[in-house]
């Protein structure tokens, strides 16, 4: 009895550690879409007068199109056209100017991922592995937060801790 469930936990661990791993493993989201990056259109609407609707821009934005940045500002009690940069108020232009000081890099996240591409590759010793290992834990995993030791660590330094459970006595 105890040799069969042996071998059944082998058999379901060979079988777990064969899967394709896309929970975490960054590369293999290369070719597939993006869920969160389908938005669906808003619904269709006919105007009370068909005279109403402005002239088709080919490549510019729809009446349907959604603009979740501009709906979570609304939502938020903020002024969406501010979101285009134009139209500035002078109460936000001190704190637009602080923020772009040493200019703006167009290519930030193209950048981001290009050095966080080199610095996955370095960490690689080799490129092949017996069991099906999550990229991003391999590469980042000398950086994790430890969250007791850092606890542990604020608590002897003094500083309250008000959200952490109480120290054991």
């Amino acid at each position: 009895m105890f040799g069969r469930c042996m071998i059944l936990m082998a058999g379901m661990t060979l079988l777990m550690s064969c899967g394709d791993g896309r929970l975490r493993d960054i590369r293999t989201n290369r070719s597939t879409p993006e869920e969160f990056a389908i938005v669906p259109p808003k619904p269709l609407q006919t105007p009370p007068n068909l005279s109403e609707l402005p002239v088709p821009t080919p490549g510019a934005a729809n009446r349907t199109d959604q603009m979740p940045l501009a709906d979570a500002v609304a939502a938020l009690g903020g002024r969406p056209d501010a979101l285009s940069g134009i139209n500035v108020s002078a109460a936000d232009a001190a704190l637009l100017g602080t923020a772009q000081r040493f200019g703006v890099n167009a290519t930030i996240r193209a950048d981001l991922a290009q050095d966080d591409q080199a610095f996955r590759e370095r960490k690689a010793l080799f490129s092949w592995r017996l069991v099906k290992e999550d990229e991003y834990n391999r590469a980042y995993s000398g950086q994790r937060l430890d969250a007791n030791a850092e606890l542990i660590r604020m608590r002897l330094l003094g500083i309250r801790t008000p959200s952490a459970p109480p120290e054991a006595r």
